[in-house]
């Protein structure tokens, strides 16, 4: 009898013992359970669409433009606008034609844009040869990565010396490569550079004595490229000459015409307003497809 009451002590004693670690046990493993079932119970929210602005900043990037607000370029297309369209309407006293001019100065800041996107990503092609060459040097002399590209906002051509002094001064205010080379591709904008950046990043993250080596041959690479694309584009130069004079003349002859007092009246008129609609959206299609026939495939960005 006495055993028994000291087992059914001893039991009685335990259980909560034991109900004790089971709560423990389950408090311990709701937190995991949460976690694996989270991404039904809370789905990733969609993200929003980009904005308008979104492809003007990538834009201005690539101008060399990327302290210039997005916002600007659309106000400034929009001041163009109109400017334009009162113009014409001043002029010719055709609400289709004072439209269409609208319509077409407002687009005027981006062409601009993407002209000087164009030229410099064109002027720097030949460069990035002589950076590498630089970088070469700068690693062999025994300088470490950083202060390598950093040297470069002293002895870099002078079109790109601003960007490197910019991450001169990141390097030296924060320490951190990664960031400071995030930046400089901002500053940039230039598939050729997020190459570089890219492979100096990769090697940064590595190591390696192979450095001079993946220089030497990026070098030789986009040097062989920009000689390309460079003949290329000088033989098919005329393309884009024919899709501005085909485009641009038959609307100076519109203009010339409607300055006349019967010519206005005809151009006024609802089949005047259809010829010109018309007439617009044809010029618009037939000057994209000639461009589109005569442009080479830019090369896209790394990780941009």
């Amino acid at each position: 009898m006495v055993v028994d009451l000291k087992a059914n002590t001893i039991a009685g004693q335990s259980q909560p013992k034991s109900g004790g670690n089971t709560r423990g046990e389950v408090a311990a493993v709701l937190p995991g359970i949460l976690l694996a079932i989270s991404p039904w119970v809370w789905p990733e929210r969609p993200k929003p669409p980009a904005a308008v602005t979104g492809g003007v900043s990538s834009l201005l990037e690539g101008a060399g433009l990327a302290r210039v607000a997005a916002t600007s370029v659309v106000a400034v297309g929009g001041l163009c606008a109109l400017v334009a369209g009162a113009l014409a309407w001043l002029i010719t006293q055709v609400a289709a034609l004072a439209v269409v001019a609208g319509v077409a100065a407002a687009f005027a800041p981006v062409a601009w844009l993407r002209s000087r996107r164009t030229r410099l990503r064109r002027t720097r092609r030949g460069l990035w040869p002589d950076v590498c060459d630089l970088l070469i040097a700068s690693v062999r002399a025994g300088m470490s990565l950083p202060d390598a590209v950093a040297a470069l906002a002293d002895s870099a051509p002078a079109s790109l010396r601003p960007a490197f002094a910019v991450f001169a001064r990141d390097i030296a205010a924060s320490g951190h490569f990664d960031s400071a080379a995030a930046h400089l591709k901002q500053n940039l904008g230039d598939p050729v550079a997020d190459r570089i950046i890219e492979t100096l990043r990769m090697a940064r993250q590595v190591g390696g004595t192979e450095l001079t080596t993946v220089l030497r041959a990026l070098s030789s690479s986009v040097r062989a490229d920009a000689a390309l694309r460079a003949e290329v584009e000088a033989r098919q130069s005329w393309v884009r000459g024919a899709a501005v004079l085909g485009v641009t003349a038959p609307w100076v002859i519109l203009g010339l015409l409607a300055l006349r007092p019967e010519g206005a009246q005809a151009y006024g008129s609802p089949e005047g307003v259809v010829l010109i609609v018309v007439g617009a959206v044809m010029s618009v299609v037939a000057y994209r497809v000639m461009i589109r026939l005569g442009r080479l495939p830019e090369p896209r960005r790394w990780f941009a």
